[in-house]
């Protein structure tokens, strides 16, 4: 695994601007890099990113399993009781799923190490689906990079299949996509997607999240012109959402939600040491358990991570050397959980942090984001990679 310094193409940023790429730049910073890019064996890329992923990826759907079959378990995370049968009958009801990614800490030697799962609400999807094929694509036209260089990238291609067979299930053959106002990336995201459902055969409307409403006595959940609203993407947490005003009404009525409610099982950083309880002493896991609620001193070599929390908010870790990073955010009110230190790796000033995206049930890519802090945040540079 190497980082390897390249040109830039040229204008890329007008072809990022044409593509729908808004948010190359955040606050004045890059967000997308390409003066450097991430070279990895086809080894590496299948033996210890790939295989492990389909691993880790059989394992949680085992603890979901387990999950919803025991309230206890539910209880254990926090999970709010009044979706508990929700939770359970969109699993055993055989609901699918679309997308997750999974984080990694990987030296580019040995195992991998599973950070953390994003598997309701992940972002990097179009950069890591879309733009990064086109950058090796142009990149090698241009002779930037070796003509014989390849990526891990199967992502789109999975999309549209899984998107494809979600239709078949679908009476309508239509699902709205949403996502909160006001947020460049995600609004992103979520138009990549219905990009994707239409080249599947969906239709594929968009509803803001906050636009979205319900009727009295109505069966769904209703758009703007009050028509049913039968299948739903939303880019919006499940933990969220169950605390919104209408958060009640989601076990009565029958929208067909993507990501479907079970999926609150795996975006609860509580599945870390549930994982780590059952299957100890995995080559790919790090040793995690749950905490109780009083702060207390963090031990040297432990990272600190609240069971809701998105891109690094509210994250606090103490290196083995007594090195303290922390990052604030609104996720205050939470349980938490201790997961065992483990560097990522480090290039100059940058740390680097593998995310492997799962579409259906499949790993098919990856994308780099690094950092110059060991907490990868929102604000993280997306960095593309190549296999020479």
């Amino acid at each position: 695994m190497l980082r390897v310094d390249v040109a830039e193409r040229a204008n890329w940023k007008t072809l990022a601007h044409e593509l729908g790429f808004h948010f190359h730049t955040i606050g004045g910073e890059p967000y997308w890099k390409e003066s450097a890019y991430y070279q990895f064996s086809l080894d590496q890329i299948e033996r210890d990113i790939e295989a492990p992923t389909e691993e880790l990826h059989e394992m949680c759907m085992e603890l979901v399993d387990r999950v919803c079959h025991s309230n206890a378990l539910m209880q254990r995370l926090a999970l709010p009781e009044f979706m508990w049968d929700t939770i359970h009958d969109s699993w055993v009801s055989g609901q699918p799923h679309l997308y997750g990614r999974m984080d990694f800490a990987y030296l580019g030697q040995g195992h991998a190490k599973l950070l953390e799962l994003n598997y309701d609400t992940p972002t990097s999807l179009y950069e890591a689906g879309f733009f990064q094929w086109v950058w090796l694509e142009q990149a090698i036209q241009q002779g930037i990079i070796p003509r014989h260089a390849d990526q891990y990238n199967s992502i789109q291609e999975r999309l549209i299949n899984a998107m494809a067979h979600i239709g078949d299930r679908l009476s309508s053959a239509e699902m709205y996509f949403s996502c909160i106002k006001d947020n460049d990336e995600e609004r992103a995201t979520v138009h990549y997607l219905q990009d994707v459902a239409v080249q599947a055969g969906l239709k594929a409307p968009f509803i803001y999240t906050e636009d979205i409403g319900y009727q009295r006595d109505g069966d769904y959940f209703i758009d703007l012109d009050n028509q049913p609203i039968q299948a739903l993407f939303k880019l919006y947490p499940w933990e969220e959402l169950a605390d919104d005003a209408f958060g009640e009404k989601i076990p009565q009525l029958h929208t067909h939600w993507f990501e479907p409610p079970w999926k609150a099982i795996l975006s609860n950083k509580g599945i870390l040491p549930l994982l780590w309880e059952h299957f100890k002493g995995h080559p790919n896991l790090l040793p995690a358990y749950f905490e109780e609620r009083s702060p207390s001193p963090l031990p040297p070599g432990w990272v600190r991570k609240p069971f809701f929390s998105r891109e690094g908010s509210n994250i606090e870790l103490l290196t083995p050397e007594g090195q303290r990073e922390a990052v604030d955010g609104p996720y205050t009110d939470s349980p938490w959980i201790r997961q065992a230190y483990h560097p990522m790796p480090r290039f100059g000033e940058h740390h680097a942090l593998i995310g492997s995206w799962v579409v259906g049930d499949r790993a098919c890519g990856i994308g780099v984001r690094e950092d110059v802090g060991r907490i990868t945040k929102d604000s993280s540079c997306f960095v593309p990679h190549a296999i020479v």
